[in-house]
């Protein structure tokens, strides 16, 4: 079933029924519109706080949009790119894209014209669609894109160069197209991360869309009455990818535009929010709030906050011991996926596993996995190798790089690039990214179980290992450290820490500095080599402030 059906029965059952809310939490005190007001409004609507639109505006806006995009000749097959920041149109325009049989192309919103440039014409995009965030990087690029046939811009003021998205559906028909759709018919392309080199494109089914949503469902037991927080940017398959759970049953969902702790728990207080997906340093800037004082918890009403989950990167167990300690009812999970698996639940730690923190989990529902050596053959329980996973979610190629795609896709088989490990009762941790392990003296390091252990330190906020070049040992350790807010730290305290590490696992170098994360909360390795690596490193003083 194409998952753009999910999207009609929705509006038929519940017409009427909040399908999403924008929080805009910079305008607080400021307009609140349906979207009837919100469509009408002449004033500037962005600058509502809040804005809300039902399961069957929802889909009318969808529907607008998809035969906005056939009365220009788009068709099954052409793609069409989104670059927008997480706004309350967003779903929409992405939903009017699948139903017109078209692929959506959303876009990181942290590219640079360049890259912009580089993914439209990757992906043979036909059509972008872009907000007034962008329009300056559009502009630099819109005459050299030869194969884009419109430029659509939503907001206020549209440039020259481009069309208005809001005059022109205000045009169109609310009627679902109806255009034929099959699970086998490609829906989207998206952007591998990019943390390793120039992104991929990845090709996913509608077949891939509705098993994300199917999966999140299996594991987190949404139900209409459930509120799901999005807080990631919507470009990317995770956050999307975990409120497909809410889609499938009708529950509605929450786009809130900014990460301070203070507007997280007042937004999940107002909208009564029973599922909220955070990143590790959200997560971290949530109790180092609350126990600096600056939040207190009685001040919000958070009794139906339920579940809270967390993916994109390996998680610290003392995060969620320390996470338990004041949020003791929520049940919480974590899950493991990649652009390539449509985004999370692929591997999923499952809410009764609490005692097993700081593993990924098992197999998620409908997938399967194993963990082999250099050759392909599955590793005994214990040893390190790398994980490859088999679903329905699995892409179905790296558009346009055959080589690339070949060189992960094996027999139906996705092989991550991550190295990992099984424990006695079947559990996956993750060990590092095959790329990331340094060689020092002969002997493998994982950064992530040493960044791990730091985490555990109470003065550091965030640290990332990479390998430098050494003539004696080939690499040596190198740990990277932001200090949290208000404290001081020295190399000497963090040596101190370290001396409970086996010898060979002790960073070799501290550096006091900012740890870069894209959008998705990992950590910018490639930056962080460009920056030290192949460059003397500046010496770095002892003690920071």
């Amino acid at each position: 079933m194409p998952i753009t059906e999910i999207l009609q029965k929705n509006a038929d059952f519940y017409p009427t029924d909040t399908a999403l809310v924008e929080i805009n939490p910079q305008n607080e005190g400021k307009k609140r519109l349906t979207w009837q007001e919100y469509s009408l409004i002449e004033s500037n609507p962005n600058e509502a706080y809040r804005k809300e639109i039902s399961w069957g505006e929802f889909n009318k806006a969808a529907n607008r949009f998809a035969n906005l995009l056939l009365s220009r000749g788009i068709k099954k097959g052409d793609k069409v790119a989104i670059l927008l920041m997480n706004c309350i149109e967003w779903l929409p325009v992405y939903f009017g894209i699948l139903k017109t049989g078209a692929m959506a192309v959303p876009l990181n919103y942290r590219y640079a014209a360049d890259e912009i440039k580089y993914c439209l014409e990757l992906a043979d995009a036909d059509v972008i669609i872009f907000g007034p965030e962008f329009t300056g990087r559009v502009e630099q690029i819109c005459s050299r894109v030869k194969r884009i046939k419109m430029w659509l811009y939503l907001g206020e003021d549209c440039p020259t160069f481009a069309e208005s998205y809001d005059n022109l559906v205000s045009y169109c028909s609310s009627k679902n197209p109806n255009i034929k759709l099959t699970d086998d018919d490609d829906a989207a392309i998206y952007f591998s991360s990019g943390t390793t080199g120039f992104p991929k494109a990845i090709i996913h089914k509608h077949m891939s869309l509705i098993h994300s949503a199917r999966t999140e469902q299996n594991h987190h037991s949404q139900t209409k009455d459930d509120v799901f927080l999005c807080i990631p940017p919507l470009y990317h398959t995770g956050a999307k990818m975990h409120w497909f759970g809410s889609f499938l049953v009708g529950g509605s969902a929450v786009i809130l535009k900014g990460i301070k702790p203070e507007w997280i728990l007042n937004t999940v207080s107002e909208e009564k929010c029973s599922i909220v997906w955070l990143l590790v340093p959200w997560a971290q800037d949530i109790l180092d709030a609350v126990e600096r004082g600056d939040l207190k918890l009685e001040d919000y009403d958070l009794s139906r906050w339920r579940l809270m989950h967390i993916g994109a990167q390996p998680v610290p167990p003392s995060l969620i011991k320390r996470w338990k300690q004041y949020f003791p009812n929520h049940a919480y999970d974590t899950n493991y996926g990649l652009s390539e698996s449509i985004g999370p639940g692929c591997v999923h730690l499952g809410v009764e596993n609490e005692h097993k923190v700081g593993a990924i989990g098992k197999a998620g529902f409908g997938w399967q996995t194993k963990i082999v050596d250099e050759m392909g053959n599955e590793v005994q329980r214990g040893d390190v190798g790398e994980l490859a996973v088999k679903g329905p979610g699995v892409m179905t190629a790296y558009y346009k790089d055959e080589k690339a795609t070949s060189d992960v896709l094996k027999d139906g088989w996705l092989f991550t690039g991550d190295m990992a490990a099984e424990d006695e009762d079947g559990f996956i941790f993750l060990v590092d990214r095959k790329k990331d392990v340094i060689i020092s003296g002969g002997e493998n390091l994982y950064p992530v179980q040493i960044e791990d252990y730091l985490r555990k330190c109470d003065k550091i906020s965030d640290v990332a290992v990479i390998g430098l070049p050494d003539a004696r040992l080939g690499e040596i350790a190198t740990a990277i450290i932001q200090v949290k807010e208000g404290m001081t730290m020295t190399e000497e305290d963090v040596e101190d820490f370290c001396l409970d590490l086996p010898r060979y696992k002790r960073p070799r170098k501290i550096i006091f500095a900012d740890v870069p994360r894209n959008p998705t909360g990992k950590i910018e390795k490639p930056k962080l080599r460009r920056i030290y690596c192949g460059e003397s490193v500046v010496a770095q003083q002892n003690e920071i402030n």
